[in-house]
């Protein structure tokens, strides 16, 4: 159950997903959070300049084999605009990090792109859990989830 904690880092996300959609990327934002509170890393997409293994959640799980021991992985919280795309899931899995609170889901930005009359990505869409089996997963969260609609609403031009 997401706490007053969990909801403000799930606001950060979309923050961090307006700042990519401001910058003309695609609007999703992620923070790495430690078990103690702190927030350890942020980012948003950067998939504009042609490179689209440049997501949030990919940079976290990055920074995180690289700064962190597996044990502080494993007790770190990853918060993100939208549910980890089956990339990022692995890389999640394989990095070892904790749980994973998300404000929309795969299915939620698979059926809105559909609305928009956006082609499909070259990958599914996939829920993280059938990616990583053990992953400790909370999202969506319906405020939340309409904020980030709202955003690829705007990406997508209508």
């Amino acid at each position: 159950m997401a706490n007053d904690a969990d909801l403000r880092h799930l606001r950060r996300c979309v923050e961090l997903a307006t700042e990519a959609l401001e910058a003309g990327d695609e609007p999703f934002g992620s923070v790495l959070v430690a078990a103690d509170g702190a927030v350890l890393f942020e980012d948003h997409n950067h998939v504009a300049g042609g490179d689209h293994t440049r997501h949030p959640e990919f940079e976290i799980a990055r920074w995180a084999a690289a700064n962190l021991t597996p044990e502080e992985r494993a007790a770190a919280t990853v918060y993100t605009s939208g549910e980890h795309c089956p990339m990022c899931a692995a890389a999640h899995g394989w990095v070892g990090l904790g749980r994973i609170v998300y404000a929309s889901s795969s299915g939620q930005l698979t059926a809105w792109l559909t609305d928009l009359g956006v082609p499909a990505p070259p990958v599914r869409a996939l829920p993280i859990q059938e990616v990583v089996p053990g992953a400790v997963v909370e999202g969506p969260f319906p405020a939340l989830a309409e904020r980030v609609h709202e955003l690829h609403r705007r990406f997508h031009g209508s």
